[in-house]
């Protein structure tokens, strides 16, 4: 009986492995049609033609390494009339002179910060944006997180489709990173490595359940039939809520070709820890089937094992067939999420540097995905947050009134 056991444990492990294999080797595919897409130095690429203005509300809470730069850049878009709203809740926010720099260096741009502390839930950020929204003036809304840095072209593009009516909201994707050190290119490979690609598995294999705080876009009045950001104000996972009440208008969710960049600041081992776990937490609460099988989006423990199992299945005479057929999937896995590397990373230099990193960058990602399944609660700026709490009329969930979310962006 123990041996039959150990057979089936066997092979639901080996059928696990070819699983991550065919994992890593779509998204290696799309990982590379995706670089392909990035315009070359002095290559120039289609704009789309420009919509009506758009007024752009960017939340912001303190003085982020760089948060002028990435602020910035929304200053020098090529649409021909766009807003930015900036919002803080407090007169004191360092954030607030990086936005008079701002100001001051884009004199030609419609710049608006607006300070407000008053507060209508229990996510902050929520509340900071429906002061925000209060100030804009166009048809289209562009919510974008501050520690964001876009190309000149990225309006036009987010924008576009929503020319079509059948699509009610625009997400981007997102690639970071690592500015403060090797835990901080540990958390860009995260982002890099993991997260972008397994949201362009789910996108090709028919998913539309996301929005990402790097960018929601949509138009003012498939805003007002949602109810605007009240429904937001006390749930964890705004952005994927905000999509998620634009999906039940029956309207599309369109994930833009356009790739944003953002930065992993995170200094240490424990703070990268926090931020992923949440990440992992927050996915489980608004997606708990996908969570459950994220297990075969780790790939390097199981190419492992695969191998083992492989050097297993060759110990047995009776099983040369096997034996082969294992040892083909783990080296076909093993190409794989070296093709995943390379296509995430951006030269040469990146790539080596990055390389002894790959694998425990995925076993810290088991880890946490084992951490993410059984924890009741994040860290958010310090502060604990429950993930499951008490769910409102709307479906969506709430926050427990006492715990302040107290965010400005995606981190």
């Amino acid at each position: 009986m123990t041996a039959n056991w150990t057979s089936y444990a066997q092979w639901l492990l080996a059928v696990i492995c070819c699983g991550a294999t065919v994992y890593a080797g779509l998204a290696a595919g799309l990982l590379r049609r995706t670089a392909q897409r990035r315009p070359r130095k002095g290559q120039s690429q289609p704009v789309p033609a420009a919509l009506g203005a758009v007024s752009i509300l960017k939340p912001l809470c303190g003085a982020e390494p760089r948060l002028y730069e990435n602020l910035a850049s929304f200053c020098e878009q090529t649409h021909p009339c766009f807003q930015l709203l900036f919002g803080v809740s407090s007169a004191h926010d360092p954030a607030i002179a990086v936005v008079h720099r701002l100001q001051a260096a884009y004199p030609h741009c419609d710049i608006t910060l607006v300070v407000d502390a008053r507060v209508h839930g229990s996510n902050l950020k929520v509340s900071n944006l429906m002061n925000l929204v209060e100030h804009a003036r166009y048809d289209l809304l562009v919510v974008a997180d501050s520690d964001i840095a876009v190309a000149p072209d990225y309006l036009q593009h987010v924008c576009a489709p929503l020319a079509d009516p059948r699509n009610g909201v625009v997400t981007c994707l997102y690639r970071a990173t690592g500015i403060k050190g090797f835990w901080s290119r540990i958390g860009a490979l995260f982002v890099n490595e993991w997260f972008l690609p397994s949201v362009l598995v789910a996108h090709a294999t028919g998913s539309r359940e996301f929005g990402f705080g790097a960018t929601l876009a949509l138009r003012r009045d498939t805003f007002e039939r949602i109810g605007g950001f009240e429904p937001l104000k006390d749930c964890l996972a705004d952005d994927y809520w905000l999509a998620g009440h634009v999906r039940r208008l029956g309207l599309r969710t369109v994930l833009s070709k356009m790739i944003v960049a953002t930065d992993v600041i995170e200094t240490g081992f424990v703070a990268l820890w926090h931020r992923e776990t949440r990440w992992l937490r927050t996915i489980r609460s608004v997606n708990p089937a996908g969570f459950a099988f994220l297990f075969v989006t780790f790939t390097s423990p199981w190419l492992l094992l695969g191998a083992r199992l492989a050097g297993a299945f060759h110990a047995e005479a009776t099983q040369p067939v096997a034996a082969a057929a294992m040892t083909a999937i783990t080296c076909a896995g093993c190409v794989a999420r070296l093709a995943m590397h390379i296509h995430a990373t951006r030269n040469g230099r990146t790539f080596w540097r990055d390389l002894p990193l790959v694998p425990l960058r995925d076993a810290l990602l088991m880890l946490q995905w084992l951490a993410g399944a059984f924890g009741s609660y994040v860290i958010w700026r310090g502060a604990r947050v429950p993930v499951t709490t008490r769910t409102a009329a709307s479906g969506t969930p709430k926050l427990d009134a006492v715990e302040v979310l107290e965010v400005s962006d995606g981190r």
